[in-house]
């Protein structure tokens, strides 16, 4: 995945509403940390399986949320984990009202120069081309005079923009995975792009027609856990050590396969 907020206007009004967006629950979570212990928010997706999700139990479940739970323990912080959204998230991180965001998040040079300060990569993610069930569509030129479905601010929309003059394909933009997908079994786009992973798993678990082409993906780039104000940078530094414990210790491996295998 994932965003690059662009419109600072539109992140201050999405970060404006963000105070209703924390449960009852949550807050009394917060509350209860022992006094002056530092608690940090952290803001997250919410349909983004398997990186977070929620599961029959309505639990927050996840590779992003396990691994944040695994450097935590290991680290010895608190952590009050918000399931925001995608655009929220990165607002809220933006204005201040959470600390950081673990959600997918690309780690590429355009966000970095715009403000985002990222840990360790902890997960490498390719991004993939995706078509109906019975599409014969097997390679990029057979997108010729086509559309391709993609997430706004998106690395599945950068992947697809950095083809669409080449292989000759129009692009149309959607705020959400659910909806990109179903414009393809729609038949109103010949395909969407979406990292490989999240595709696989939703190809997998909710029976969607649609398939990967085999030659039809990216190179790859790493995802990161990011906070955007330089104060935080004690939250990042934990979380850079706790992941490296976790990779030696086992655990971060035993997370992946949870999910993956």
């Amino acid at each position: 995945m994932k965003k690059n907020s662009k419109v600072v206007l539109a992140a201050v009004m999405l970060a404006m509403v963000l105070p209703m967006t924390m449960t009852a629950a949550k807050a009394k979570k917060a509350k209860k940390a022992k006094k002056g212990e530092k608690v940090w928010i952290v803001a997250t997706d919410t349909v983004f399986r398997p990186f977070e999700y929620t599961n029959e139990k309505n639990q927050f479940v996840g590779i992003d949320v396990d691994i944040l739970a695994a450097v935590a323990e290991d680290q010895g912080f608190k952590y009050d984990l918000q399931s925001l959204g995608w655009d929220a998230g990165v607002a809220a991180v933006q204005v201040g009202q959470a600390d950081a965001l673990i959600a997918g998040a690309t780690i590429k040079q355009s966000r970095i120069d715009s403000g985002w300060i990222f840990s360790d990569g902890y997960y490498l993610a390719t991004q993939t081309f995706v078509v109906a069930k019975d599409s014969s569509i097997t390679s990029y030129a057979d997108l010729k005079g086509k559309t391709v479905a993609v997430k706004n601010g998106t690395a599945g929309m950068d992947f697809a923009n950095s083809l669409k003059d080449t292989y000759g394909f129009k692009v149309v933009v959607f705020e959400d995975s659910p909806t990109m997908y179903q414009d393809v079994i729609n038949g109103n786009s010949a395909a969407c792009c979406e990292d490989t992973p999240i595709m696989a798993d939703n190809i997998k678990t909710a029976g969607l027609p649609l398939k990967i082409p085999a030659g039809m993906e990216s190179e790859g780039a790493p995802y990161g856990f990011a906070i955007m104000n330089p104060a935080n940078q004690e939250l990042l530094d934990k979380f850079n050590a706790g992941l490296a414990n976790i990779k030696a210790n086992g655990k971060y491996q035993a997370i992946l396969d949870k999910y993956l295998k």
